[in-house]
């Protein structure tokens, strides 16, 4: 053995022996409980970022540990098409080619989206074996293979037919410059400054932060209890520049503490007016287009942007005197969250799924700890979420994506759902003039149905029937929300199980500093060069080291040099166990106080310890306690083993070497699934009595 232990020698051949071995796809055994984990899919548009190394290495040391226990184990890998998130990467990289989205049809818009994702989904895969990940690759998914297509389109259909799916007119979130819808969730809420206009409307005065609206105001609403407007209620008032006389009404939902109490309603362009305008039943007027620029306005303002038009308005509000004063005004507002620019409210025609029923036995399922979330902090915000949803807005208009199978017909405008092909006639008035919605899904509602949709289109057969319910689902808090919640109500309603038994979430990796890590703020650690620079083993180490998992992390680049030291610590410490040449062929710790007669103090001493190692291990790794256990195993080996019991043998080698390559292989075995590359290659060197004896796939310790 060299003096210092070369990962790069080591690793890339390892993971081949792992992978031919056949180690990583799991034999279905019916007298046995199946541990199982789906694998949160990364994007496929994108290098792995140091937050995929967290969940991957805990997954992986998951995966690893039962396996080791004898549980028919399946980690299954997968990528995601991430609809808005990949198309809005592309459509920057068209950008830095002088080039646009609207320069192309749509065909050849999604066949170049799909082949820059195909050569980033490899470039991926690449990586998520580089960091050491025993998934079974023979399983492997990706949100757009044929076969999950089949499985999101009979889903939709079912929720279309049992009435939980509608297509209305409602106020959606919009984003003008990704030119498509967003769920509530996909809306950031952030603080800022604006100025707040009070505008003379005749009888009364409405204090607004849009004036570039107000074109497409039809009324103006106070709260029933606001004494000082019962008068006027009735009666109009007059829309400034253009002098439209608006009726005045009376409605709860109007904030009498808000400026003058008085508000203008604009149903086309704020979630509030839309609900009042609809119980009032009052016209819907929009002023700005789907590319965010004025229409059905003057002729002067026609065309400008949004900020343009504000600043046009106003100066002609002043020189009218409409302006009464204009107030700083502290408040929040929705951005998008991929560009970060304002979301503008706008009615459109979507696809909504009535989430309330879905909600109500998600909420059941957890009240009944059929799904049980490991920290139970996260439980609430989970059930905070299933209680407060809206209607799921899942329509997107956006070219890379699954297409809805919804199709129009252009005689009587009846629309037709499929979950197999297009439909030749209309089921209304049999025309076979047809349309198909250009929409796309939400990427939430594919992946909302991955634990049962990778399962039930496997290439094994009874792969659902066994493996599913999942055992656990690992992720981060920030997707609870999106996707955790969702899978739940989803896979409930069309398995009548649950899709995961446990819930387990981790916190985010931050830079030393406890920053959050960010390209804006230079503090970027890019795991590859890290991986390539210390090793698989070290960078894993790093990213569970020091936290509880659902806690944050703080993590820097002498967080994973100093794990380094520890593969290398380790590396020695087996340079000096296999010196002797020994062969042992009796590895097992002796059962009781007779084992031990004739063993020295030291002996007894170390066997006791590597006992009460493996006990408490094995606890803290059935509770998820990950980083306990991985501080466990370091103290372990390089505290008890190497600085105490190496010491005290060294003038008594021949001896204690029983109990050295015994405590060695042990020690291997249980850093395993933690640092699997370097106990891989001592175990190989060692212990393996020929080439296909791996420690992979050896057996976990009995204490």
């Amino acid at each position: 053995m060299d003096k210092v232990y070369n990962h790069q020698e080591f690793e890339e051949k390892i993971y081949s022996l792992w992978e031919k071995s056949g180690a990583f796809t799991p034999q279905i055994q019916k007298d046995k409980k199946p541990f199982t984990i789906i694998m949160p899919p990364p994007n496929a548009n994108a290098d792995l970022h140091v937050g995929h190394v967290r969940f991957v290495t805990i997954e992986d040391i998951l995966t690893r540990y039962h396996r080791m226990r004898g549980d028919p184990t399946l980690w299954l890998p997968s990528s995601d098409h991430a609809g808005i998130e990949t198309q809005f990467l592309f459509e920057k990289k068209l950008r830095t080619e002088g080039k646009s989205r609207s320069d192309f049809d749509r065909k050849t818009l999604y066949k170049m989206i799909w082949d820059y994702v195909q050569n980033n989904k490899i470039n991926m895969e690449k990586q998520l074996r580089a960091l050491g990940s025993s998934c079974d690759w023979s399983r492997n998914k990706f949100t757009l293979d044929p076969q999950v297509i089949k499985i999101v389109y009979q889903t939709f259909k079912k929720l279309y037919d049992e009435g939980l799916v509608y297509r209305g007119e409602r106020i959606i979130n919009y984003c003008p410059r990704c030119g498509t819808a967003y769920s509530q969730l996909e809306v950031n809420s952030v603080e800022r400054d604006d100025q707040l206009y009070y505008l003379d409307y005749g009888i009364l005065t409405i204090a607004t932060t849009r004036p570039e609206t107000i074109f497409a105001d039809v009324a103006v609403a106070v709260n029933p209890g606001d004494t000082k407007y019962k008068k006027i209620i009735g009666q109009t008032a007059t829309l400034p520049l253009v002098n439209r006389e608006l009726p005045i009404i009376i409605d709860s939902l109007v904030d009498k503490n808000f400026g003058t109490g008085a508000l203008k309603i604009t149903p086309g362009h704020d979630p509030v007016d839309f609900e009042i305008g609809q119980k009032h039943k009052l016209q819907i007027i929009s002023v700005i287009d789907e590319s965010g620029r004025m229409i059905n306005t003057p002729n002067k303002y026609v065309g400008l942007k949004v900020e343009e038009a504000r600043v046009e308005v106003v100066k002609d509000l002043q020189k009218a005197g409409k302006i009464k004063k204009v107030e700083p005004l502290h408040h929040v507002v929705g951005i998008c969250y991929k560009d970060k620019g304002l979301i503008e409210p706008t009615v459109s025609k979507q696809w909504f799924i009535k989430v309330a029923p879905l909600a109500k036995h998600a909420l059941s399922a957890m009240k009944e700890k059929k799904v049980f979330f490991v920290s139970e902090k996260y439980g609430k915000i989970a059930r905070h979420w299933l209680k407060n949803l809206k209607d799921w807005n899942i329509s997107r208009q956006i070219v890379w994506g699954i297409q809805i199978p919804a199709w129009r017909c252009n005689k009587c405008l009846e629309w037709t759902i499929t979950d197999v092909k297009a439909p030749k006639k209309c089921k209304k008035c049999n025309s076979d003039k047809l349309t198909q919605d250009t929409d796309t899904f939400d990427t939430w509602f594919s992946s909302g149905q991955w634990p049962f949709a990778t399962l039930r289109t496997s290439p094994y057969e009874n792969d659902f029937e066994y493996f599913y319910p999942t055992s656990v689902m690992e992720t981060a808090y920030e997707i609870i929300p999106f996707w955790v919640i969702r899978m739940i109500m989803l896979g409930l309603y069309v398995t009548g199980k649950v899709p995961f038994k446990e819930v387990l979430i981790h916190g985010l990796i931050r830079d030393k500093f406890g920053q959050k890590i960010s390209k804006s703020k230079g503090n970027v650690i890019n795991p590859l060069e890290m991986s390539q620079k210390y090793g698989a083993d070290a960078l894993r180490m790093s990213v569970v080291w020091g936290a509880l998992i659902e806690t944050d992390i703080c993590l820097s680049e002498e967080n994973i040099i100093g794990q380094r030291n520890f593969a290398n610590k380790l590396w020695n410490i087996a340079r000096f166990v296999l010196a002797s040449g020994s062969n042992p062929t009796s590895l097992n710790l002796p059962a009781g106080k007779a084992g031990l007669r004739g063993a020295s103090e030291d002996d007894k001493w170390i066997r006791e310890e590597l006992k009460n190692t493996v006990k408490k291990m094995t606890r803290l790794l059935d509770k998820y306690r990950i980083s306990e256990a991985a501080e466990e195993i370091y103290d372990f080996i390089w505290h008890k083993f190497a600085d105490q019991y190496l010491e005290r043998v060294k003038s008594r080698r021949e001896e204690a070497q029983p109990t050295l390559d015994l405590i060695l292989n042990y020690s291997l075995r249980l850093l395993h699934p933690f640092m699997p590359f370097v106990t891989e290659a001592i175990w190989s060197l060692g212990f393996a009595q020929n080439k296909q004896d791996l420690l992979i796939q050896a057996s976990w310790p009995k204490a």
